[in-house]
């Protein structure tokens, strides 16, 4: 889509169960989505690392996002067969590729918000 076919989304579009925009969002609108994308920009890390690395965020949120997020094939989980178990998540290509986005959100609140 490039910036002439953006100019042309209007309510409609939106609302149609079709739009690209709405699938996204369905996807990743949950409220710690991004904040889990970009705890993950850096590489793997543990779940507890992740869960101290997004301030607000609780146990039973984070379980449910990033069970959502893995199903979504954003994140993946490895769990390994250790006592206690050890479980990291990472970021998988489709999840990558959310890196320029977030770059542009956050060029986009330093400006407006």
């Amino acid at each position: 889509m490039d910036n002439q076919e953006i100019t042309k989304i209007d309510s409609l579009t939106i609302n149609d169960l079709n739009c690209p925009i709405r699938d996204v969002l369905e996807i990743l609108g949950g409220k710690w989505a991004f904040s889990i994308v970009y705890a993950l920009l850096d590489g793997k890390k543990r779940f507890k690392e992740l869960e101290r690395s997004i301030e607000g965020i609780n146990t039973r949120m984070l379980v449910k996002e990033l069970k959502s997020m893995e199903a979504n094939k954003i994140i993946t989980r490895e769990a390994y067969a250790t006592v206690p178990p050890t479980v990291e998540y990472t970021l998988t290509p489709k999840g990558k590729k959310l890196e320029p986005i977030l770059a542009e959100l956050y060029k986009w609140g330093k400006e407006f918000v």
